[in-house]
């Protein structure tokens, strides 16, 4: 999981680069929480996450790691979507935010069991 999860980092640090160049060159910073969750969340979280299952191995190959992936990666761009329809005015899509980040939340607290039980000393 952990080079899966550095991978689809780099995806999400291009998204988030690529949003903040957009309101950057229009002067539209509506956006600006959608590129701060993208890179926080995306970028930063995972490819932290991706380090931590390379160096402990059991973590990342755990159910948990491969829960934690999926559910962080099925649940951030759900929230980062609705995120950016309600920014935009679409107001019917705050839902969606909800779900997405009651998701991300239940994915890092999946991540930080993980972490607990599988990451030992003797590794």
């Amino acid at each position: 999981m952990g080079i899966k999860l550095i991978k689809i980092s780099v995806v999400y640090f291009v998204i988030g680069v690529l949003l903040g160049l957009y309101m950057s060159m229009t002067g539209q910073y509506i956006y600006t929480s959608v590129h701060a969750h993208i890179n926080l969340l995306g970028w930063t979280s995972m490819t932290l996450a991706g380090i931590l299952y390379l160096i402990f191995p059991r973590a990342g190959m755990s159910p948990l790691g491969k829960v934690h992936f999926w559910m962080h990666n099925i649940a951030l761009p759900v929230m980062m979507l609705g995120l950016f329809l309600v920014l935009a005015g679409h107001l019917q899509w705050l839902p969606l935010v909800s779900i997405g980040a009651i998701g991300v939340v239940i994915a890092v607290i999946v991540f930080a069991i993980n972490i607990f039980l599988n990451v030992n000393i003797e590794e």
